[in-house]
């Protein structure tokens, strides 16, 4: 029975090694890859200390699921060694996997709309289509960047925010997204840099945004919750299109 339990474990992690490892390539299909730095991770234990993160500066379109580091936030023997996370990556993801085990998935990169819109005075992203309205009161801005994220203290600031929501603009910064798998997490990266790209070209006109209702955005969003099923399907065509495409991600 143990030894159908490991092997059963075993190939739950590889799925998910896999599946992390498609989001990496599908952040640069998509261009949302920044020369070797940004983060995903998922969490292979219940508790979340657990969790499986890209190797230190490797680039998005290299990374294989064999490449995945198995980390452990209470060994700080996780940080030696000339793969170990960088600063940044260890603080965010090491604190938010502890402090919420039930967001298995986070995805941080800096893709270029987001980016921008976390830039502005106020970068709240506003329901002017039902791309962004899929986000109304569903997302957290985050407007206490102090610099780089590289400690302890800015580590608890986070999880602390994430806590209230699974979707953040980091201003000043980028994004990250939550989810408890992988193609839920990547589906919510996905539709914000879109929300975020119609918004910024909405500005980029000059003209008044034409903003929905409070009741009209609510609708649309709850709208979005009866369709969360598609986020599997939506991430299973797209592995199919790096498989199509010869990707060697789930080697």
């Amino acid at each position: 029975m143990k030894a159908i339990q490991r092997a059963q474990g075993d190939q739950r992690e590889w799925q998910l090694r896999v599946d992390l490892a498609a989001c990496f390539r599908l952040a640069v299909h998509f261009d949302w890859h920044e020369s070797v730095g940004n983060h995903f991770s998922v969490a292979v234990s219940d508790d979340g200390k657990q969790f499986l993160m890209n190797p230190k500066w490797r680039h998005f379109s290299r990374i294989r699921a064999s490449d995945l580091l198995l980390l452990d936030v209470d060994d700080q023997a996780s940080l030696e060694g000339p793969n170990a996370p960088d600063p940044t990556a260890w603080c965010i993801h090491s604190h938010l996997h502890r402090s919420l085990p039930e967001a298995k998935v986070l995805l941080h990169c800096h893709p270029p709309y987001t980016t921008a819109l976390a830039t502005l005075k106020d970068p709240s992203l506003k329901a002017i289509d039902q791309n962004t309205a899929r986000f109304h009161n569903r997302l957290i801005i985050d407007s206490e960047f102090g610099g780089m994220a590289d400690n302890d203290e800015e580590g608890h600031r986070l999880a602390k925010l994430f806590s209230q929501c699974r979707s953040m603009i980091m201003g000043n910064h980028g994004v990250t997204t939550a989810a408890a798998t992988v193609a839920e997490a990547f589906e919510d990266l996905y539709f914000l840099e879109r929300a975020s790209k119609t918004l910024m070209l909405a500005y980029a006109s000059g003209q008044p945004l034409n903003i929905l209702s409070d009741d009209v955005a609510e609708k649309t969003a709850r709208a979005w919750e009866e369709l969360a099923e598609s986020a599997f399907d939506h991430f299973a065509q797209l592995k199919m299109m790096l498989d199509e495409q010869g990707a060697d991600y789930a080697s």
